[in-house]
């Protein structure tokens, strides 16, 4: 049995490791969003309520962002390419069971395991990238290539989603991962090296604690849009959940080895970076989401040209993300980080203005190039924010906050303006509801996004601009 080796800094087969890494996240972010265009054949094939639709896709978020730091840890104690074989094994067989669905409990059951699977993965995807490239360009181009081929693949899930919707069937969309997931770990067997393994013990109770409260502020945000807050067993179900997520602070301040080290937070930058990223991805699921439901159910669109008309998003995301390594050269992450967040703010408060009888080029294409220039401009420099000035050794913990502040982010963010969506609505009916539920929800969006722009500003670009301004004085 040979032993595990340290990945060398200059190992062989670097282009085809990245490639490796890129292809099986654009998996996970794919599976995200190729379901979205879908969601209308989904709900009247599977039997899902308006409301409900929303666990196709908390269901498998919720499992990804509440299980992915002790799949961060298990690829610590493990090895990081067997857990990342593994969890494309599961995965994959997952997506399998997702196309051949009957019944909405089935689905939501294997996008939870679906969910589980991503968990043990993402991590593992980040951890290799940052073990494989040396800190400074070379990982910042690598890490520039993750997150622009999250972009475009969630762009490309919502074009696909409905093109398959449409002319084929949504299963379509699961039933691709086969091919790709056993191809990968072909792949990965081949050309990644095993990590070391450290000796550990896994946080259990630190996992079971933090998925569950997670779970809870989900399902309470998402049955208060049914039943209001008025509700008694909405406001149980959150009351919980705060409990359940404050044991989990105190059982990882007590754990010997915990999943989630709170001395990452010891960082205001990282801090920051994790907060920024949970309200903005928060307020971009959300604008995937209700944006396919007013596209189809306001608008009119079909599943195919739906999945078309995200194409303004995708034109400019991509190059833009691509361009941020040379960026960094110039300017900074946190300069970078106060121009896309404010286009980001200027396009959900545009989207908030659309109205049934809105031109779809002037009300949502328009805004949707700028969401595409927001994006390609936040993400990495969070990314390199929320892993700043971490030890490799602890490349899997920090690699799996970021990723855990991604889906915290997708579940509890859409769960929240889904609620927010319902507030004062009771009253209206058919296409009117609709409309004033899709602007709310953009409102929200837009609330959301201001708020990661302040804590950006207060937490990275202010201390940025201030220990720049003292680097030059000392340098006179």
């Amino acid at each position: 049995m040979s032993t595990p080796i340290a990945l060398d800094r200059a190992a062989p087969h670097k282009g085809i490791i990245l490639a490796i890494i890129l292809v099986s996240y654009v998996m996970i972010v794919l599976d995200i969003s190729v379901v979205l265009t879908g969601l209308p054949a989904i709900q009247h094939q599977l039997g899902f309520t308006e409301a409900n639709l929303a666990w196709v896709q908390s269901a498998y978020t919720l499992t990804f962002g509440g299980l992915l730091l002790l799949g961060a840890r298990a690829g610590d104690i493990l090895g990081r390419r067997l857990m990342f074989i593994a969890g494309l094994a599961i995965f994959t067989l997952a997506s399998l069971a997702i196309g051949a669905a009957q019944s909405a409990a089935w689905m939501l059951s294997w996008r939870a395991i679906q969910g589980v699977g991503a968990a043990v993965l993402a991590p593992s995807t980040l951890a290799l990238l940052q073990t494989n490239f040396e800190e400074g360009e070379e990982r910042t181009r690598a890490v520039s290539w993750y997150s622009a081929a999250a972009g475009l693949s969630a762009m490309v899930g919502l074009i696909l989603g409905g093109i398959l919707a449409q002319w084929v069937s949504w299963r379509a969309g699961f039933y691709i991962n086969l091919p790709i997931g056993v191809g990968m770990i072909a792949a990965a067997r081949r050309y990644i090296p095993e990590t070391v393994k450290h000796s550990g013990r896994f946080d259990l109770a630190g996992a079971l604690t933090s998925t569950a409260g997670m779970a809870g502020l989900v399902y309470g945000f998402i049955r208060s849009g049914q039943e209001g807050w008025e509700d008694p067993f909405t406001m149980l179900t959150i009351g919980l959940a705060i409990v359940c997520l404050a044991s989990f602070i105190a059982i990882e301040h007590r754990a010997e080895q915990p999943i989630l080290p709170l001395w990452l937070f010891s960082s205001m930058q990282r801090s920051g970076a994790y907060a920024a990223r949970v309200l903005y991805l928060g307020a971009m699921v959300g604008f995937f989401f209700f944006t396919t439901i007013y596209l189809q159910e306001v608008a009119g669109f079909g599943p195919a040209r739906s999945g078309l008309a995200f194409l303004p998003a995708t034109v400019l995301q991509f190059p833009f993300a691509l361009a941020v390594p040379r960026l960094l050269r110039r300017y900074s992450p946190a300069q970078l980080l106060s121009v896309g967040m404010p286009i980001g703010i200027v396009a959900m408060g545009w989207l908030s203005l659309a109205r049934p009888e809105a031109n779809y080029m002037l009300a949502v294409g328009l805004p949707m190039l700028l969401i595409g220039i927001s994006q390609g401009l936040t993400l990495s420099p969070l990314t390199i924010a929320g892993v700043a000035g971490v030890d490799p050794r602890y490349a899997g913990a920090a690699s799996g906050a970021v990723n855990a502040a991604h889906q915290i982010g997708a579940s509890v963010g859409l769960s929240i303006l889904v609620s927010v969506a319902a507030i004062g609505t009771g009253s209206l009916k058919g296409l009117d509801m609709t409309a004033r539920r899709i602007a709310q929800a953009y409102d929200g969006g837009t609330v959301m996004l201001i708020l990661a722009l302040v804590i950006v500003l207060v937490t990275i670009v202010v201390p940025a601009s201030t220990n720049e301004t003292r680097a030059q004085e000392q340098g006179c």
